[in-house]
């Protein structure tokens, strides 16, 4: 190949080199290879010229080190090419689909089809077409197609490959940075639309309750999990209350979730309640869920009109506490009796409801698993539901009430736990005089 040596050139043979296996993602944004690593940049030519008349000149990066350059005769080649410090590829458009594949001639009709096949293979890597000069037309499709620039065989001058090397590695750099940023709001708008439907404003209009909520995400995801909760007062005054957890996390949890919290509201509003609602939502778990194994928890409360009495439903869920009359914080119901398997466990299963006094001034707290099986310190010991009665009858005994008694008492988990907290933790309080 050609090596500029100030105005005179001269000729030098294309390094040909073979690479193992590839061993990760080639040229990948933040990978040592990508861009400015200290091995300097390497160049991957694709073509298959029989005479070896294609002239590569000597390139130099933007530090003045030499452009490594490797060949390729077909795509077989190429993608065994590809490894990590590969940074750009140069194509020639001219490459027969027969030698591209590295056997057969196929006749595709696209005339930039080996140009898609090359992206396709190579994603994150900055493409160069190299292509005739009476092509102009043709080289401009391929920059539409995805390449990030074109060249005239007539042109390959050391400058102009150089600078069109460097250039079109820093655009790839810029295009796949973009992408990120553009998927990471994506995220962020999809994690607050599943919000709003995991977490909703109540409809409490009308009742003398006090209302109070919070939600965290475990620290191993960034979307909401399967968690959810309600609550809404219907027409005859009762408020019902609601609190589930889908098992597992991530968006198709997290969507299960909204579509179990929205029926549940739908039904209470159509006078539905205790067993025949839960049987409902499970019929509705079995034809939305993903699979056979993925199950819900649910504690569901509806406290009648006069605020004393309340019915208490668990389908696999942890009871929820109260505390008043001058007694602190015990779980509900006493008993073992009174619940029934988690949805989506049993065909045909049954959740009774069960009656439960709660007096004239009341604090009712329902929640998720995962405020109860943090750690308690180094070990392996978790804290627990009477772990938990303990910090919340603390908590109350210091005069704590409704959003400020829930975020004493998750910061008292979290320190206990010595971290975040490893699943999501979904609380709702309800208070009364």
């Amino acid at each position: 190949m050609p090596v500029s040596m100030g105005d005179e050139v001269m000729t030098v043979a294309l390094p040909r080199q073979s690479t193992g296996p590839r061993t990760g993602a080639p040229g990948a944004l933040g990978s040592p290879g990508f861009s400015g690593s200290p091995g300097g940049l390497t160049l991957l030519v694709v073509e298959d010229d029989p005479a070896g008349s294609l002239a590569i000149p000597e390139l130099l990066d933007a530090s003045g080190g030499r452009v490594r350059v490797r060949t390729a005769r077909n795509l077989t080649e190429t993608e065994r090419l590809l490894t990590d410090d590969v940074h750009c590829i140069l194509l020639d458009l001219a490459l027969s689909d027969g030698t591209a594949a590295g056997g057969a001639q196929e006749e595709s009709g696209d005339e930039l089809d080996i140009l898609r096949r090359v992206l396709r293979m190579a994603p994150r890597h900055a493409v160069l077409a190299l292509t005739a000069e009476d092509d102009a037309e043709r080289a401009a499709e391929a920059v539409r197609v995805g390449a990030q620039d074109f060249l005239f065989r007539d042109e390959l001058d050391g400058r102009v490959l150089s600078r069109a090397v460097r250039y079109a590695v820093e655009r790839k750099r810029a295009d796949l940075a973009q992408r990120q940023l553009t998927e990471s709001r994506l995220r962020a708008q999809e994690n607050a639309r599943l919000e709003r439907g995991l977490l909703p404003t109540p409809l409490l209009d009308g009742s003398e309750l006090r209302f109070a909520a919070r939600y965290r995400p475990g620290r191993s995801r960034a979307l909401l999990g399967g968690d959810f909760y309600d609550t809404v007062r219907t027409a005859d005054g009762t408020v019902h209350a609601m609190i589930g957890d889908v098992c597992g996390h991530g968006p198709d949890e997290a969507a299960l979730g909204v579509e179990l919290r929205i029926a549940w509201r739908a039904l209470t509003f159509a006078g539905l309640c205790g067993d025949q609602l839960l049987s409902t939502l499970q019929r509705v778990l079995e034809h939305e869920r993903s699979s056979d194994e993925i199950f819900a928890t649910l504690c569901t409360v509806d406290i009648a009109p006069d605020g004393r009495r309340a019915g208490l439903c668990l389908a696999g869920h942890p009871a929820p506490l109260v505390a008043g009359g001058g007694r602190g914080p015990r779980l509900l119901p006493h008993h073992e009796e009174g619940g029934g398997p988690a949805l989506g466990v049993l065909p045909n299963a049954r959740w009774p409801r069960t009656q439960v006094e709660l007096g004239g001034s009341w604090s009712l707290m329902m929640y998720t698993d995962g405020l109860i099986e943090g750690r308690v310190g180094q070990g392996e010991q978790r804290l627990g539901q009477e772990g938990m009665l303990g910090i919340v009858g603390n908590r109350m005994a210091a005069g704590l009430r409704g959003e400020e008694l829930l975020d004493a008492v998750l910061a008292e988990v979290r320190g206990l736990n010595g971290d975040e907290l490893t699943d999501d933790v979904a609380v709702m309080l309800l208070d009364r005089g």
